[in-house]
């Protein structure tokens, strides 16, 4: 049996993260998860990451404001995945990561997440300050020649899913609550369970197909458009729901006077709901498709995921 690498998560606490570590020890990785003194009185993060050393993870202490301490994180691993926040309503620590590439020279690879910034070059502002630093940091990354992949995980089922891709909410709607439909509902969307993103990411730690490629995450049955998704919850609910279609025009006259976080998530739906940004491409040679190349991995459809929900 082949030799795993060792995997160092950085933003292992965090919502995407948990899941990177959790994967690479159910997939028999050594998992280093960062530590930070940042972290403070946070009882929250210190929680998860008892919980992973508890499960068979290393913690290892290293701070952003002292290179030598990362370095010495870096060099204890043979990958690592950095998922560290890109959101506005989170936080936004992007260019943080400038800290890590510097580290990661001297080590091996890096995983990075989120849609793919190479294909957002026209994005709305304010949300276009992520992918341009999400480029930033992809050039520092090429410019060092360090062995890479990205993974393009498309729409978090936890964000998208359950409330019928609707901003401001997180469930579906009740009897008198209105469903937004954008600009028809007939654009195709990736959604995807955020636990398949962390088994989806590990599988490619050793994986020659991914290396300098992204790793987009596409399965078939959950590529659908915001019609198709609320037709389906229609159906195994049982319930009809009150639809009010929004032009482009207007909808994105709903940034005005809105707070930068919001602006930055309105701007991001429309790039996914109204251009499709996600699916409307055919994925290269310079790529790859995570289904495509881990059939075994039984995903979770979007239809069984909205039966949480029942």
């Amino acid at each position: 049996m082949a030799i795993k690498s060792k995997v160092l998560v950085v933003g292992g606490t965090g919502y995407i993260g948990r899941r990177i570590v959790a994967a690479s020890l159910a997939q028999g990785h050594t998992t280093y998860v960062l530590k930070r003194p940042e972290s403070g009185l946070d009882i929250e993060k210190l929680q998860i990451l008892l919980s992973f050393k508890k499960q068979g993870a290393h913690l290892v202490e290293a701070s952003f404001s002292d290179q030598d301490s990362l370095v010495r994180a870096v060099k204890l691993a043979d990958v690592v995945i950095c998922t560290m926040s890109g959101v506005h309503f989170r936080s936004h620590n992007i260019l943080l990561q400038l800290k890590l590439v510097e580290a990661i020279k001297r080590a091996g690879n890096v995983k990075e997440f989120g849609m793919d910034p190479a294909r957002m070059g026209g994005a709305l502002e304010p949300g276009n300050e992520t992918f341009e630093q999400k480029m930033v940091v992809r050039k520092a990354i090429e410019d060092a020649n360090i062995p890479h992949t990205y993974v393009s995980a498309n729409c978090f089922a936890g964000y998208f899913v359950g409330n019928l891709s609707q901003l401001g909410t997180l469930t579906p709607p009740s009897r008198d609550q209105q469903v937004v439909i954008y600009g028809g509902g007939n654009v195709k969307v990736v959604y995807v369970d955020e636990d398949d993103v962390g088994t989806y990411t590990i599988k490619a730690v050793d994986d020659e197909r991914t290396l300098n490629k992204t790793v987009y995450i596409r399965p078939p049955e959950n590529v659908m458009t915001q019609g198709e998704l609320v037709a389906m919850w229609e159906k195994l609910s049982g319930q009809q729901v009150q639809k009010v279609d929004l032009s482009a025009q207007d909808f994105l006259a709903s940034m005005e006077g809105k707070d930068v976080a919001t602006r930055a998530g309105i701007g991001h739906f429309y790039h996914i709901f109204y251009e499709g940004c996600l699916a409307n491409f055919e994925i290269g040679e310079d790529a790859a498709e995570a289904s495509s190349l881990y059939p075994e991995v039984k995903y979770t459809r979007v239809h069984e995921y909205l039966q949480i929900f029942l």
